[in-house]
Protein backbone atom coordinates (compact mmCIF):
# COMPACT_ATOMS: atom_id res chain seq x y z
CA UNK A 1 0.00 0.00 0.00
CA UNK A 2 1.40 3.36 -1.02
CA UNK A 3 0.85 5.95 1.70
CA UNK A 4 0.54 9.46 0.29
CA UNK A 5 -1.66 11.26 2.80
CA UNK A 6 -1.36 11.13 6.59
CA UNK A 7 -3.76 12.66 9.11
CA UNK A 8 -2.39 13.35 12.59
CA UNK A 9 -5.17 13.92 15.15
CA UNK A 10 -4.65 15.85 18.40
CA UNK A 11 -7.96 16.13 20.22
CA UNK A 12 -6.65 17.55 23.50
CA UNK A 13 -7.49 21.27 23.88
CA UNK A 14 -4.72 21.42 26.50
CA UNK A 15 -1.98 20.74 23.91
CA UNK A 16 -1.51 23.65 21.47
CA UNK A 17 0.42 22.63 18.37
CA UNK A 18 2.61 25.76 18.58
CA UNK A 19 2.93 25.54 22.38
CA UNK A 20 6.16 25.65 24.44
CA UNK A 21 5.85 22.25 26.14
CA UNK A 22 7.34 18.86 25.41
CA UNK A 23 4.04 17.42 24.15
CA UNK A 24 3.74 20.23 21.60
CA UNK A 25 7.37 19.76 20.53
CA UNK A 26 6.77 16.02 20.09
CA UNK A 27 3.78 16.71 17.81
CA UNK A 28 5.63 19.30 15.73
CA UNK A 29 8.74 17.15 15.30
CA UNK A 30 6.78 14.07 14.27
CA UNK A 31 4.52 16.11 11.98
CA UNK A 32 7.49 17.81 10.30
CA UNK A 33 9.11 14.44 9.62
CA UNK A 34 5.85 13.06 8.22
CA UNK A 35 5.46 16.16 6.02
CA UNK A 36 8.81 15.52 4.37
CA UNK A 37 7.69 12.06 3.26
CA UNK A 38 3.92 12.45 2.87
CA UNK A 39 1.13 14.96 2.36
CA UNK A 40 0.43 15.43 6.07
CA UNK A 41 -2.15 17.50 7.93
CA UNK A 42 -2.47 17.95 11.66
CA UNK A 43 -6.07 18.17 12.87
CA UNK A 44 -6.09 19.77 16.30
CA UNK A 45 -8.24 21.51 18.87
CA UNK A 46 -5.78 24.27 19.59
CA UNK A 47 -3.04 25.94 17.55
CA UNK A 48 -1.26 28.46 19.78
CA UNK A 49 -0.57 28.95 23.48
CA UNK A 50 -1.73 32.07 25.38
CA UNK A 51 1.94 32.89 26.03
CA UNK A 52 2.79 32.92 22.33
CA UNK A 53 3.55 30.78 19.29
CA UNK A 54 6.56 28.48 19.50
CA UNK A 55 8.48 26.31 17.08
CA UNK A 56 8.22 26.03 13.32
CA UNK A 57 4.68 25.85 11.84
CA UNK A 58 3.26 22.58 10.54
CA UNK A 59 0.19 22.21 8.27
CA UNK A 60 -2.60 22.39 10.85
CA UNK A 61 -6.38 22.46 10.61
CA UNK A 62 -7.59 23.83 13.94
CA UNK A 63 -11.06 22.60 14.84
CA UNK A 64 -11.28 24.83 17.91
CA UNK A 65 -12.45 23.93 21.39
CA UNK A 66 -15.90 25.01 22.55
CA UNK A 67 -16.08 27.82 25.10
CA UNK A 68 -18.42 27.25 28.01
CA UNK A 69 -19.23 29.56 30.93
CA UNK A 70 -17.26 29.05 34.13
CA UNK A 71 -20.28 27.91 36.08
CA UNK A 72 -20.38 24.81 33.86
CA UNK A 73 -16.90 23.64 34.94
CA UNK A 74 -18.41 20.55 36.52
CA UNK A 75 -19.15 19.43 32.95
CA UNK A 76 -15.68 20.22 31.64
CA UNK A 77 -15.16 16.58 30.66
CA UNK A 78 -17.81 17.10 28.00
CA UNK A 79 -15.92 20.12 26.68
CA UNK A 80 -13.01 17.80 25.93
CA UNK A 81 -15.32 15.23 24.36
CA UNK A 82 -16.81 17.95 22.17
CA UNK A 83 -13.36 19.27 21.19
CA UNK A 84 -12.17 15.83 20.08
CA UNK A 85 -15.32 15.24 18.08
CA UNK A 86 -14.83 18.55 16.30
CA UNK A 87 -11.42 17.25 15.27
CA UNK A 88 -12.97 14.02 13.99
CA UNK A 89 -15.59 15.95 12.02
CA UNK A 90 -12.86 18.03 10.35
CA UNK A 91 -11.09 14.88 9.12
CA UNK A 92 -14.33 13.38 7.79
CA UNK A 93 -15.19 16.70 6.11
CA UNK A 94 -11.74 16.81 4.47
CA UNK A 95 -12.31 13.30 3.10
CA UNK A 96 -15.68 14.29 1.68
CA UNK A 97 -14.05 17.23 -0.08
CA UNK A 98 -11.33 15.16 -1.76
CA UNK A 99 -8.56 14.87 0.85
CA UNK A 100 -8.86 11.33 2.21
CA UNK A 101 -5.96 10.14 4.39
CA UNK A 102 -4.32 6.82 3.64
CA UNK A 103 -3.25 6.50 7.28
CA UNK A 104 -4.34 8.17 10.48
CA UNK A 105 -2.35 8.65 13.67
CA UNK A 106 -4.13 9.85 16.80
CA UNK A 107 -2.34 11.17 19.88
CA UNK A 108 -4.27 9.68 22.76
CA UNK A 109 -6.01 11.98 25.20
CA UNK A 110 -8.42 11.01 27.93
CA UNK A 111 -11.75 12.11 26.47
CA UNK A 112 -11.13 11.58 22.77
CA UNK A 113 -12.67 8.94 20.52
CA UNK A 114 -11.74 10.89 17.38
CA UNK A 115 -9.74 8.15 15.68
CA UNK A 116 -12.43 5.60 16.30
CA UNK A 117 -15.11 7.88 14.79
CA UNK A 118 -13.08 8.75 11.71
CA UNK A 119 -12.22 5.11 11.05
CA UNK A 120 -15.89 4.16 11.28
CA UNK A 121 -16.77 6.90 8.76
CA UNK A 122 -14.06 6.37 6.12
CA UNK A 123 -12.44 2.99 6.97
CA UNK A 124 -8.87 4.29 7.16
CA UNK A 125 -5.93 2.42 8.75
CA UNK A 126 -5.07 4.05 12.06
CA UNK A 127 -2.90 3.74 15.13
CA UNK A 128 -3.29 5.26 18.59
CA UNK A 129 -0.16 6.91 19.99
CA UNK A 130 -0.14 6.62 23.80
CA UNK A 131 2.42 8.82 25.54
CA UNK A 132 1.04 8.54 29.08
CA UNK A 133 -1.72 6.77 31.03
CA UNK A 134 -4.00 9.79 30.73
CA UNK A 135 -6.34 9.12 33.65
CA UNK A 136 -3.51 8.21 36.01
CA UNK A 137 -1.44 11.19 34.91
CA UNK A 138 -4.26 13.67 35.40
CA UNK A 139 -5.23 12.16 38.75
CA UNK A 140 -1.79 13.15 40.03
CA UNK A 141 -2.45 16.84 39.48
CA UNK A 142 -6.24 17.41 39.46
CA UNK A 143 -9.56 16.11 40.73
CA UNK A 144 -11.74 14.82 37.92
CA UNK A 145 -15.43 15.60 38.38
CA UNK A 146 -16.55 12.20 37.04
CA UNK A 147 -13.72 9.72 37.67
CA UNK A 148 -15.76 6.59 36.96
CA UNK A 149 -16.99 8.03 33.67
CA UNK A 150 -13.36 8.86 32.80
CA UNK A 151 -12.19 5.35 33.70
CA UNK A 152 -14.82 3.64 31.57
CA UNK A 153 -14.17 6.04 28.68
CA UNK A 154 -10.42 5.47 28.69
CA UNK A 155 -10.74 1.71 28.96
CA UNK A 156 -13.22 1.49 26.09
CA UNK A 157 -11.13 3.68 23.76
CA UNK A 158 -7.88 1.87 24.52
CA UNK A 159 -9.36 -1.62 24.26
CA UNK A 160 -10.98 -0.89 20.91
CA UNK A 161 -8.02 0.76 19.18
CA UNK A 162 -6.83 -1.53 16.35
CA UNK A 163 -3.16 -0.83 17.15
CA UNK A 164 -1.38 1.11 19.88
CA UNK A 165 2.16 2.45 20.03
CA UNK A 166 3.73 3.56 23.29
CA UNK A 167 6.85 5.57 24.05
CA UNK A 168 7.96 3.37 26.96
CA UNK A 169 7.96 -0.27 27.98
CA UNK A 170 6.21 0.65 31.23
CA UNK A 171 3.27 1.89 29.18
CA UNK A 172 3.24 -1.25 27.04
CA UNK A 173 3.09 -3.42 30.14
CA UNK A 174 0.39 -1.23 31.72
CA UNK A 175 -1.78 -1.37 28.59
CA UNK A 176 -1.47 -5.14 28.29
CA UNK A 177 -1.81 -6.11 31.95
CA UNK A 178 -3.99 -3.36 33.45
CA UNK A 179 -6.20 -2.40 30.52
CA UNK A 180 -6.22 -5.67 28.57
CA UNK A 181 -5.08 -4.25 25.23
CA UNK A 182 -3.69 -6.32 22.40
CA UNK A 183 -1.44 -5.34 19.51
CA UNK A 184 0.69 -2.89 21.51
CA UNK A 185 4.14 -1.90 20.23
CA UNK A 186 6.95 0.04 21.89
CA UNK A 187 8.09 2.92 19.66
CA UNK A 188 10.39 5.35 21.53
CA UNK A 189 10.53 9.05 20.77
CA UNK A 190 12.80 10.56 18.15
CA UNK A 191 15.13 13.56 17.96
CA UNK A 192 16.01 16.30 15.51
CA UNK A 193 19.17 15.18 13.64
CA UNK A 194 20.66 18.70 13.38
CA UNK A 195 24.33 18.86 14.33
CA UNK A 196 25.09 21.54 16.89
CA UNK A 197 28.07 23.89 16.71
CA UNK A 198 29.78 23.93 20.10
CA UNK A 199 31.71 27.17 19.63
CA UNK A 200 28.68 29.03 18.32
CA UNK A 201 26.57 27.66 21.16
CA UNK A 202 29.03 28.69 23.87
CA UNK A 203 29.26 32.18 22.41
CA UNK A 204 25.46 32.49 22.36
CA UNK A 205 25.26 31.31 25.99
CA UNK A 206 27.95 33.75 27.09
CA UNK A 207 30.33 31.00 28.17
CA UNK A 208 34.09 31.35 27.90
CA UNK A 209 35.82 28.65 25.83
CA UNK A 210 37.10 26.71 28.86
CA UNK A 211 34.30 27.40 31.34
CA UNK A 212 32.74 24.13 32.66
CA UNK A 213 29.00 24.02 32.05
CA UNK A 214 26.20 21.58 32.82
CA UNK A 215 22.80 21.93 31.23
CA UNK A 216 19.17 20.98 31.51
CA UNK A 217 16.61 21.03 28.69
CA UNK A 218 12.88 21.40 29.28
CA UNK A 219 10.31 22.35 31.87
CA UNK A 220 11.44 22.87 35.46
CA UNK A 221 9.10 20.43 37.18
CA UNK A 222 9.83 19.21 40.69
CA UNK A 223 9.48 15.55 39.65
CA UNK A 224 12.07 16.14 36.91
CA UNK A 225 14.59 17.04 39.61
CA UNK A 226 14.65 20.81 39.08
CA UNK A 227 15.44 21.36 42.77
CA UNK A 228 18.73 19.43 42.38
CA UNK A 229 20.13 21.31 39.39
CA UNK A 230 21.97 24.04 41.27
CA UNK A 231 23.42 21.57 43.78
CA UNK A 232 24.80 19.36 40.99
CA UNK A 233 26.28 22.32 39.12
CA UNK A 234 27.83 23.75 42.28
CA UNK A 235 29.23 20.38 43.33
CA UNK A 236 30.81 19.95 39.91
CA UNK A 237 32.22 23.53 39.93
CA UNK A 238 30.32 24.24 36.72
CA UNK A 239 28.00 26.90 35.34
CA UNK A 240 24.35 25.87 35.15
CA UNK A 241 22.54 26.37 31.83
CA UNK A 242 18.73 26.14 31.70
CA UNK A 243 17.51 25.58 28.14
CA UNK A 244 13.79 26.14 27.81
CA UNK A 245 10.90 28.46 28.43
CA UNK A 246 10.83 28.08 32.24
CA UNK A 247 13.10 30.09 34.52
CA UNK A 248 14.88 29.16 37.73
CA UNK A 249 15.22 31.64 40.58
CA UNK A 250 18.98 31.83 40.20
CA UNK A 251 21.35 34.76 39.78
CA UNK A 252 24.17 32.66 38.35
CA UNK A 253 22.50 30.26 35.91
CA UNK A 254 22.34 30.97 32.18
CA UNK A 255 18.70 30.81 31.12
CA UNK A 256 17.91 30.82 27.42
CA UNK A 257 14.15 30.84 26.98
CA UNK A 258 12.64 28.88 24.09
CA UNK A 259 15.10 28.06 21.28
CA UNK A 260 14.56 27.13 17.65
CA UNK A 261 15.89 23.67 16.60
CA UNK A 262 19.33 24.81 15.38
CA UNK A 263 19.95 27.06 18.38
CA UNK A 264 18.85 24.21 20.67
CA UNK A 265 21.33 21.87 18.99
CA UNK A 266 24.10 24.47 19.39
CA UNK A 267 23.28 25.01 23.07
CA UNK A 268 23.22 21.28 23.87
CA UNK A 269 26.53 20.81 22.03
CA UNK A 270 27.96 23.69 24.09
CA UNK A 271 27.36 22.13 27.51
CA UNK A 272 29.72 19.54 28.97
CA UNK A 273 27.11 17.35 30.69
CA UNK A 274 23.35 17.06 30.21
CA UNK A 275 21.32 16.51 33.37
CA UNK A 276 18.16 14.43 33.92
CA UNK A 277 17.93 14.17 37.74
CA UNK A 278 14.41 12.74 38.11
CA UNK A 279 12.94 12.20 41.56
CA UNK A 280 11.59 8.87 42.83
CA UNK A 281 7.99 9.97 42.23
CA UNK A 282 8.58 11.02 38.62
CA UNK A 283 6.26 9.36 36.08
CA UNK A 284 7.66 5.87 35.38
CA UNK A 285 6.26 5.97 31.85
CA UNK A 286 8.44 8.82 30.56
CA UNK A 287 10.58 8.68 27.42
CA UNK A 288 12.56 11.91 27.98
CA UNK A 289 13.17 14.09 24.96
CA UNK A 290 15.99 15.88 26.80
CA UNK A 291 18.06 12.70 26.93
CA UNK A 292 17.62 12.21 23.19
CA UNK A 293 18.71 15.84 22.68
CA UNK A 294 21.88 15.24 24.72
CA UNK A 295 22.75 12.01 22.92
CA UNK A 296 22.20 13.61 19.50
CA UNK A 297 25.06 16.04 20.21
CA UNK A 298 27.43 13.59 21.92
CA UNK A 299 26.86 15.34 25.27
CA UNK A 300 27.27 12.91 28.20
CA UNK A 301 24.14 12.29 30.27
CA UNK A 302 23.95 12.18 34.07
CA UNK A 303 20.56 11.35 35.47
CA UNK A 304 18.22 9.13 37.46
CA UNK A 305 16.91 5.72 36.49
CA UNK A 306 13.28 6.61 35.67
CA UNK A 307 11.28 5.51 32.63
CA UNK A 308 13.39 5.01 29.52
CA UNK A 309 16.24 7.26 30.71
CA UNK A 310 18.70 4.41 31.20
CA UNK A 311 17.85 2.76 27.87
CA UNK A 312 18.15 6.00 25.91
CA UNK A 313 21.41 6.92 27.63
CA UNK A 314 23.11 3.58 27.02
CA UNK A 315 26.89 3.99 27.19
CA UNK A 316 26.59 7.74 26.74
CA UNK A 317 26.53 8.66 30.42
CA UNK A 318 25.85 7.57 33.98
CA UNK A 319 22.41 6.74 35.40
CA UNK A 320 21.90 6.25 39.15
CA UNK A 321 18.90 5.62 41.43
CA UNK A 322 16.66 8.68 41.95
CA UNK A 323 17.64 10.99 44.76
CA UNK A 324 21.35 10.15 44.84
CA UNK A 325 22.50 13.72 44.24
CA UNK A 326 26.04 13.16 45.56
CA UNK A 327 26.50 10.28 43.14
CA UNK A 328 25.26 12.49 40.30
CA UNK A 329 27.79 15.13 41.29
CA UNK A 330 30.60 12.57 41.18
CA UNK A 331 29.38 11.32 37.79
CA UNK A 332 29.18 14.88 36.46
CA UNK A 333 32.78 15.50 37.50
CA UNK A 334 33.84 12.27 35.79
CA UNK A 335 32.23 13.24 32.46
CA UNK A 336 33.61 16.78 32.38
CA UNK A 337 35.89 17.16 29.37
CA UNK A 338 34.63 13.94 27.75
CA UNK A 339 32.32 13.54 24.79
CA UNK A 340 30.35 10.52 23.64
CA UNK A 341 29.43 9.19 20.22
CA UNK A 342 26.39 10.92 18.73
CA UNK A 343 23.30 8.74 18.77
CA UNK A 344 20.31 9.71 16.68
CA UNK A 345 16.91 8.09 16.43
CA UNK A 346 15.18 10.20 13.81
CA UNK A 347 11.55 11.27 13.80
CA UNK A 348 11.43 9.94 10.24
CA UNK A 349 12.04 6.47 11.64
CA UNK A 350 9.34 6.97 14.27
CA UNK A 351 6.84 8.09 11.63
CA UNK A 352 7.63 5.13 9.39
CA UNK A 353 7.14 2.69 12.26
CA UNK A 354 3.77 4.20 13.13
CA UNK A 355 2.58 4.08 9.53
CA UNK A 356 3.79 0.49 9.02
CA UNK A 357 1.98 -0.64 12.18
CA UNK A 358 -1.27 1.04 11.10
CA UNK A 359 -1.15 -0.44 7.59
CA UNK A 360 -0.12 -3.96 8.69
CA UNK A 361 -2.87 -4.07 11.32
CA UNK A 362 -5.49 -2.89 8.83
CA UNK A 363 -4.46 -5.55 6.32
CA UNK A 364 -4.63 -8.26 8.96
CA UNK A 365 -8.12 -7.21 10.02
CA UNK A 366 -9.36 -7.13 6.42
CA UNK A 367 -8.19 -10.73 5.94
CA UNK A 368 -10.28 -11.91 8.89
Amino acid sequence: MRVRRVAYLVGAPSIPIRGPGGASAHIRNLAQALCEDHDTRVFASKLVDPSGSFGHPVPTIAAGAPTWPRWMNKYRDMIEVSAARRVANRVVSAARHGWTPDVMIERHTLFSDAGWRVADAINVPWVLEVNAPSLLQRSRTETLPLPEFARRWEQKVLQNAPAIVTVSRWLKDWLETEIGCRNVAWVPNGVNPLRGNRERGRAALGLTPDEPAVGYVGALRRSDGAEHLEAIASGANARLVIIGNDTLGSTTAVQTGHLNPQDLADAVAAIDVGLAPYTADAPPWCCPLRVLDYRAQGTPVVGADVGETKTLTGEGGTIVPPGEVDTMIDATRYWMGRRTKRKIRSWHRVGKQLIDIAVDTHRSQERL
